[in-house]
């Protein structure tokens, strides 16, 4: 079952990268600045030196190696979580997150920043600009809340019942 989650991540880490290398070295995205794909929706080029939605920003080079080890320490307790994980939601929900956050972590490397560019907006109305790591993150955290807060409680044991099997 595992197996499954780490190759989600995977799945996640390679189109993450491959679509920010094609806004990168395709689009030149950075030289355009944007490009309007939809009423609602534009490529905008963000280079992103905070966490999620620009929060904890690392403005210096301590700063940025500090993020990049934080968020690494991160990946690799999700990727030991994954590893004794049974139930297939959470193993789904884990290697989104994984595979997410291997792809912020390899533009951080890379590049000093997360490339961020997926931008919807409704009229005066703009959202946070974001890349396809981000959405991954986003949608295993969700997943992840959701089972935690609609899961059943197994059966409960009564106390004169723990007490006789302690004894």
């Amino acid at each position: 079952m595992r197996n499954r989650g780490y190759i989600l991540a995977l799945t996640v880490l390679i189109l993450d990268q491959i679509s920010k290398y094609w806004v990168l070295e395709v689009l030149r995205l950075p030289e355009l600045g944007g490009i309007d794909v939809l009423p609602f929706f534009r490529l905008t080029f963000v280079g992103n030196i905070g966490v999620s939605m620009g929060m904890l920003q690392a403005d210096s080079e301590v700063g940025r190696w500090m993020l990049t080890a934080v968020t690494a320490g991160i990946a690799l307790a999700v990727a030991l979580w994954l590893r004794r994980e049974k139930n297939p939601v959470d193993v789904a929900a884990l290697g989104l997150v994984l595979g997410g956050a291997i792809g912020n972590i390899l533009d951080r490397i890379r590049f000093g920043y997360v490339v961020d560019f997926l931008h919807f907006y409704w009229e005066q109305y703009s959202f946070w600009v974001f890349n396809l790591a981000d959405a991954a993150i986003t949608m295993g955290v969700i997943l992840l809340l959701a089972r935690a807060v609609l899961a059943k409680p197994g059966p409960q044991q009564t106390p004169d019942a723990r007490d006789a099997k302690d004894a």
